[in-house]
């Protein structure tokens, strides 16, 4: 028994929008047995691209039954039957959010007239509905109203009943063990299937084949799948499954490398639904210059194109820690560094040491300051027995990563260099590295940074 529903909304995911309309049929797989169509009033206001697009405005739900005096009406139509309807996940999601708000707990099997029709009618230009429904020669009116659009979908289903192999495609659908219960829409579960259970960077494109979406796994097949056994109600959620057709990924050597290759890939890339690592980097610098009087003069600004900074910092207080840090310690002038941004007075310039005197300590605080900057490389397990992977912290920062034959010499920095590809450094990357070299010690191998 098939329970074919649609409804219009107030918005795009669940968590945070209501139903407007519903409307259920239930199908034997012949006949209609059943029929319930409402205008739900949301208790929220409706957008005006949402009256645009379905005519449904305010007025009209302000007179309308809430969810809550329908519900009962809902679960019982639903209970029992095969949950249909056109991009299924979106439909359902609304209606299990709405009914688990009024206390009802539903848990059905689920069929995708979309997913259907993509195995029953293959290379079809578009699937959805209304183009659908066209190519079928279903004729459609009030388009965009949950009743009009169910029951076009009934017709939908009945014309891929009739065809060959139907019946076998729905009973495959329908076992609980089946990703399409689970995977959105556009998804192939082929390519699920081909994922490899290793560590990697996995990438989700959407029709357009561009990246939405990036993220690091242990497991590549296991975490991609992650993402879409939950009928979530988030936002993100309700975006992936709305709008994720392919899936593409690197394999990695290590959890470690997955992490530094998806933080460079986030950064590079832009995906739309990365939230995390995302904000743009304000990178800083130390940098030193001689002022009019002969002083070096050491200061915290932003990261100069042309200038080469002593050390580079990505938060401000970070910089300004440091530097009053080499100023206490080496008895530097707190106003020569920028420390305390009032004007130099006079009785200022008679407490300074003279400039030679001075700048030795300004210099001796950089060179302690190059000195304490960590240089090595880490060396892992490559992809093979036959390599390794190594990453490459110079002065602080990390430079790059690459992978080695397992007989070359990784003593020699320059010759390193040739072997390893450039990254750009962050400090999530960076603070990635010297926690897992402080779990794994004997990985780290010490390097003497090439003289600049």
């Amino acid at each position: 028994m098939y329970a074919i529903v649609d409804i219009e909304t107030t918005g795009g995911h669940a968590s945070g929008n209501g139903i407007t309309e519903i409307a259920i049929y239930i199908f034997d797989g012949e006949k209609l047995l059943d029929h319930f169509h409402s205008l739900i009033n949301p208790f929220q206001k409706i957008p005006v691209y949402i009256t645009a697009l379905t005519g449904i405005n305010d007025a009209m739900v302000a007179v309308a039954p809430g969810f809550e005096e329908v519900a009962g009406k809902v679960f019982h139509l639903l209970s029992n039957k095969v949950f249909v309807a056109h991009n299924v996940n979106f439909d359902y999601s609304f209606i299990k959010q709405q009914l688990n708000n009024c206390g009802y707990e539903l848990n059905v099997k689920k069929l995708c007239t979309v997913r259907m029709g993509r195995k029953i009618f293959p290379d079809l230009p578009s699937y959805s509905l209304g183009n659908f429904c066209r190519r079928m020669g279903i004729i459609m009116q009030n388009r965009h109203r949950a009743d009009a659009d169910a029951r076009a979908t009934v017709e939908l289903f009945c014309i891929m009943l009739l065809q060959d192999g139907a019946k076998e495609i729905i009973s495959k659908m329908l076992k609980k063990t089946s990703a399409e219960q689970w995977l959105p829409t556009y998804l192939d579960k082929n390519v699920i299937d081909n994922l490899p259970a290793r560590p990697g960077v996995y990438y989700f494109h959407d029709k357009k084949n561009k990246v939405i979406y990036v993220g690091k796994a242990i497991n590549i097949k296991k975490r991609v799948s992650s993402h879409f056994t939950h009928n979530d109600t988030d936002k993100r959620r309700q975006h992936f499954l709305r709008f994720v057709a392919s899936v593409s990924f690197t394999v990695c050597a290590s959890e470690l490398h997955a992490l530094v290759l998806e933080s460079t890939e986030i950064k590079r890339l832009w995906p739309k639904y990365n939230n995390s690592q995302k904000r743009p980097v304000q990178q800083f610098g130390l940098y030193s210059f001689e002022d009019a009087k002969g002083y070096m003069r050491l200061a915290i600004d932003r990261k100069k194109k042309n200038l080469k900074a002593h050390y580079q910092f990505n938060l401000l207080t970070e910089g300004n820690t440091l530097l009053r840090k080499m100023a206490d310690e080496f008895e530097l002038s707190y106003k020569l560094c920028f420390i305390d941004k009032s004007p130099m007075e006079q009785k200022d310039w008679d407490y300074l040491d003279a400039p030679k005197k001075y700048n030795n300590k300004v210099q001796a605080a950089l060179t302690q300051l190059h000195n304490q900057l960590p240089s090595f490389i880490l060396v892992d397990e490559g992809l093979n027995a036959n390599e390794k992977l190594c990453m490459l912290v110079e002065k602080g920062s990390f430079w790059g990563m690459g992978f080695i034959q397992d007989n070359e010499q990784t003593q020699s920095l320059s010759a390193l260099k040739d072997l390893l590809i450039p990254y750009a450094d962050n400090d999530y990357i960076r603070n990635s590295i010297y926690a897992y070299v402080a779990i794994h010690p004997e990985k780290k191998i010490v390097v003497k940074p090439i003289a600049s």
